[in-house]
């Protein structure tokens, strides 16, 4: 059989596992993931995503209800895997970031680094509780437990890797699928050891066949995957599937900030870079003003995740209310320029359909 030919048969097979048309999944964006997009990916034959790092179970339950009235097609929820100790405070180095981050919003209140995320047992109860067809893990793995627990529901694990000893990890611990995130991905780089985010930042195209040979698992491919021929190259170095965010974030369905929108639009791929002044932890992001600004020489380290995300949440905000992407956390992929500002089911299908000719 011709190369192209398995490739398509592949991840027709993939697809057919998943319950959907088209085997390109909407990457589990946290704070851009809205049901209405998800609903659209779905309706067109895609698999649809919730990144529900900053969901309260209330929260989690609402998302699938509203996205379940809206179609039949499945859909998948992500979780950041927490590091296990807290993160170590300083506030005297908290309070000189909260003077630098004054300059590019409100004054920051002395307990902006208290913020906590979500409760991970609760959130791994709620996903439990609502029965997604598919839940996926970033930053880690899940415990043994809730993996045992999801199996015995028939619910499908996707284990995120950044790394080939990641993905091994991952099969090792029993996931059904891998997604084999390259550092073209934008938002946070889903290293399982957040200290060496920036040292392995490896390709997508260098990533992905090392991890196929490496593991007996379907993998799916993210990061950079932005028109069909992205598709196409992914498949053939043996994909089953193709995940894509940043892709998907100028359609309408997406309902981002227009000021966010549009400087996808016009970001090319070293327009973008990796750092770690939103949150504490590295994220690929369009490199505005503030980004360029916060990691300058001269700038305070960012302080550790969540306490950083806490810190520049009101200018994040104040951003946000007045339009200004210079300030705002516009994650970015390296392929964002590719990103069609058109409804979702054209965007899928302008990516299937082309990868297909592209492989005969």
């Amino acid at each position: 059989m011709p190369k192209q030919d398995a490739a398509l048969a592949r991840a027709e097979r993939f697809g057919e596992r998943l319950g959907i048309r088209v085997p390109i999944l909407l990457a589990p964006m946290a704070g851009a993931c809205p049901p209405s997009l998800s609903i659209a990916v779905a309706a067109a034959g895609g698999l649809g995503a919730c990144g529900a790092l900053l969901f309260a179970p209330d929260a989690i339950r609402a998302w699938a209800a509203e996205v379940r009235a809206g179609t039949d097609g499945p859909f998948q929820m992500n979780l950041w895997v927490p590091d296990p100790p807290p993160p170590a405070r300083d506030l005297s180095h908290e309070a000189r970031l909260r003077a630098f981050l004054g300059r590019w919003g409100p004054e920051v209140p002395a307990t902006a680094g208290d913020a906590v995320p979500p409760s991970f047992a609760a959130q791994r109860e709620a996903l439990l509780e609502v029965g997604a067809p598919v839940v996926s893990s970033i930053m880690g793995l899940y415990p043994p437990d809730f993996v045992a627990r999801l199996k015995a529901r028939g619910i499908l694990w996707f284990a995120n890797v950044t790394t080939v000893a990641e993905a091994r990890a991952a099969e090792a611990a029993g996931a059904d699928a891998i997604v084999a995130q390259g550092m073209e991905a934008g938002g946070h780089r889903g290293c399982f050891d957040a200290g060496k985010a920036e040292a392995e930042m490896v390709g997508l195209f260098a990533l992905l066949p090392a991890v196929v040979d490496a593991v007996r698992l379907p993998v799916v491919a993210t990061g950079g995957i932005a028109d069909a021929r992205g598709v196409a190259a992914a498949l053939v170095l043996g994909a089953s599937a193709v995940q894509v965010g940043t892709g998907f974030l100028r359609c309408p369905e997406a309902r981002l900030h227009p000021a966010w929108a549009d400087a996808l639009g016009r970001t090319p791929p070293e327009g973008t870079i990796v750092s770690r002044v939103f949150s504490g932890r590295a994220g690929r992001s369009v490199a505005t003003a503030y980004v360029r600004a916060a990691t300058a020489a001269d700038a305070p380290t960012p302080a550790p995740y969540p306490v950083q995300r806490g810190l520049t949440q009101a200018m994040r905000e104040a951003a946000a209310r007045a339009g200004d992407v210079d300030r705002m956390q516009a994650w970015a992929g390296q392929s964002a320029a590719l990103a069609r500002a058109e409804p979702a089911a054209l965007v899928l299908r302008s990516l299937w359909e082309g990868a297909r000719a592209i492989l005969g």
